[in-house]
């Protein structure tokens, strides 16, 4: 139901909310541009959140450190909403209301996006590159939704085709949170499976922001799967795997997609990355051959001397980058509308090696499939999209 309301509220919106919003920010056109971010700083979920605020923050610093944007410098305001969506909903409210921001920005988790879905499309305001592959973000109804990341279904496809047609691999199982975002994921695998004729081998659940994985792993550690596909936060991830590992499933390969944070899990994991194969939109830090990862670890370490790279923080970085090199193509006053018309318009090499193209609401269009060997994450597999 709520899907099929989407296209009436976007139309609604552009005639009433953008209406107040673009008049209201007309005459705060001189002042910072502010950018605007709800994620989580604290609680499970904490490191990714502060990746992402991170990788912006970098490419946000470095902007204003050479004159901004046409004099204007960028203020990126983020609050922590624990990656709770009630406390995503407060924050939204603050930063449309009391911080009148031009845009948001760097939004994290999909059941958080989900519940500020209705004030974004009614206000109309730009929302740039949030951190999740939900299909709900996709609609192409939706003008002033720009992901930047490729989406979820795209993710567990290429992980499918890959260890089908490379590793002969038959049976799948998928260990998930039991929300929105799990959901995104179960039947993402479910389709990719379907097409090669197969069925899901087993299922098991976690609850949001707990460690409960006990009951999924049992579930799941009878059935003895070759793959077992992850959507779910780090934390919870890591102590699956762990126990995972010790009672059962010790020849197992452990599959988590971008979200569960490649780096952070690692960390969780003691470095041990063995039997893993890792999903992320953008390509490996480490690879010194890319000019954007050489670029992105200067800056880096540079604005954040203690702080690791990440492919989070990478990703953001280049997000951050991507909105940047929009507001400099306004010639005059900047406006949402000039803003989002040139974000989706950027040349494909306007990340150098990292190739851009606006289709399906998002910029990026490529899975690359990642090992973590002594001590660095590798590039093993990039899809042909």
């Amino acid at each position: 139901m709520v899907k099929k309301l989407f296209p009436f509220l976007f139309i609604f919106g552009s005639f009433i909310g953008s209406f107040y919003y673009f008049l209201s920010y007309e005459e705060d056109a001189a002042k910072d541009i502010v950018l605007g971010a709800s994620l989580p700083l604290s609680g499970i979920n904490s490191d990714l959140g502060i990746e992402v605020s991170e990788g912006a923050n970098t490419y946000f610093s470095h902007t204003n450190a050479r004159g901004g944007v046409n004099g204007q410098k960028i203020k990126f305001i983020y609050y922590d909403d624990k990656y709770e969506p009630q406390n995503t909903l407060k924050n939204i409210n603050t930063l449309l209301n009391k911080d009148k921001a031009f845009a948001l920005f760097g939004f994290v988790g999909t059941p958080t996006v989900k519940k500020v879905m209705p004030i974004v499309i009614d206000s109309n305001i730009p929302m740039i590159a949030p951190y999740t592959g939900a299909s709900f973000l996709r609609n192409t109804h939706i003008a002033n939704i720009v992901n930047f990341r490729s989406s979820y279904s795209q993710e567990i496809e290429t992980i499918v085709a890959y260890l089908t047609e490379t590793k002969k691999f038959t049976k799948f199982s998928i260990f998930y949170q039991n929300d929105d975002f799990g959901e995104e994921g179960y039947v993402a695998l479910v389709e990719a499976l379907k097409k090669r004729g197969l069925k899901l081998h087993s299922e098991g659940t976690y609850k949001r922001n707990t460690l409960s994985i006990k009951h999924g792993l049992s579930e799941i550690s009878s059935t003895k799967p070759e793959a077992v596909i992850i959507v779910g936060a780090y934390k919870p991830a890591a102590r699956f795997i762990e126990k995972a590992r010790n009672c059962c499933l010790e020849d197992t390969l452990f599959v988590p997609i971008s979200f569960v944070n490649s780096d952070a899990l690692v960390r969780e994991l003691h470095k041990d990355g063995s039997h893993m194969l890792f999903s992320q939109t953008v390509p490996s830090f480490n690879d010194e051959s890319l000019q954007s990862a050489k670029e992105y670890l200067g800056l880096l370490g540079f604005y954040y001397p203690n702080s690791l790279p990440t492919h989070a923080s990478f990703e953001s970085f280049l997000a951050a980058k991507s909105v940047i090199l929009a507001l400099k193509k306004i010639e005059e006053n900047i406006n949402p509308q000039d803003f989002l018309r040139n974000l989706k318009n950027l040349e494909t090499n306007a990340l150098q090696d990292i190739p851009l193209g606006f289709k399906n609401s998002q910029l990026l269009n490529q899975i690359y499939l990642l090992q973590y060997k002594d001590g660095k994450f590798q590039t093993i597999y990039k899809d042909k999209k």
